[in-house]
């Protein structure tokens, strides 16, 4: 299994970017869906996560410095989810990952992976 990130670049305060991440290999379902970010000198954290439902709405939760600005969703038929990310500030600069708790298999148990990073710059 693979995680690719992609979408990162240089943008200036109040613009947007939208992040993609691909999982590819020998995936059976696809659990839970999440963006990470590490800024330097910090530890990573975690900025948005996806719960996926067959039978209900997907929750979502997001870290509450993002809230109302970052959007994460998915496109189950192609195993890609995205964070959209609007009104960028300063503070949102960091690597960016991805991440994915997955089965290979109907039966077996729940992995994690991730993704590389891609480098989100925030700035004018």
């Amino acid at each position: 299994v693979q995680l690719q990130a992609s979408g990162g670049g240089l943008v200036q305060p109040g613009g947007a970017l939208r992040l993609s991440c691909a999982a590819s290999g020998s995936i059976f379902r696809i659990n839970v869906m999440g963006w990470y970010r590490q800024a330097p000198g910090k530890q990573r954290e975690l900025v948005a996560r996806l719960v996926a439902s067959l039978s209900r709405d997907d929750m979502t939760n997001y870290a509450d410095s993002v809230k109302g600005r970052f959007t994460i969703s998915r496109d189950n038929a192609k195993n890609t989810w995205y964070l959209q990310m609007n009104s960028l500030k300063p503070e949102d600069t960091g690597v960016y990952y991805c991440n994915a708790d997955l089965n290979t298999s109907p039966d077996s148990p729940q992995f994690r992976y991730w993704g590389q990073g891609t480098l989100v710059t925030v700035s004018s």
